[in-house]
């Protein structure tokens, strides 16, 4: 099976080599393209991101944005969800196109509540059981992406 949708993962400040090494690895499996946002709490070339991601660097698009509002400047056509354990907006009631946006924030914080509140009606949620804080964040993003194609594949 070849999947031939284009879709755009971002980390806004990712922390974690590791959850972006897989990331960068899922993008490459799936078409997807990387967008790292801001200041990135590791460096580039770490071995922790290069082991997570194997020899996948090679097969995905990695961009780097300053922040994102640049971002957002420069595909005005597309639509950007927010990923938040704060919605009640359920990933999968949602109707996701080609060239769709799924931004994830830091994994200790998350996206700043400000961005949430002026983009609530994309701000999109995984259910979860009541007490638990939060998925890892590689499984969120290939969650979301993987629901986006199957809608349209």
């Amino acid at each position: 099976m070849k999947i031939i949708n284009k879709y755009n993962i971002v980390l806004f400040e990712p922390e974690i080599p590791q959850n972006t090494g897989n990331i960068a690895r899922l993008c490459a499996c799936t078409g997807a393209r990387l967008f790292l946002v801001g200041r990135l709490g590791f460096s580039l070339d770490e071995k922790h991101l290069k082991r997570a991601g194997l020899d996948y660097w090679n097969s995905v698009e990695i961009f780097q944005y300053e922040n994102l509002d640049k971002l957002k400047s420069d595909f005005p056509d597309s639509t950007f969800y927010y990923l938040t354990t704060k919605s009640k907006n359920i990933y999968t009631l949602k109707s996701f196109k080609e060239n769709d946006f799924f931004v994830f924030g830091p994994e200790t914080r998350g996206l700043p509540e400000s961005l949430l509140k002026e983009n609530s009606d994309y701000a999109i949620t995984i259910p979860m059981l009541d007490g638990q804080r939060s998925l890892n964040l590689s499984n969120s993003a290939a969650i979301v992406l993987y629901e986006a194609i199957r809608q349209n594949g």
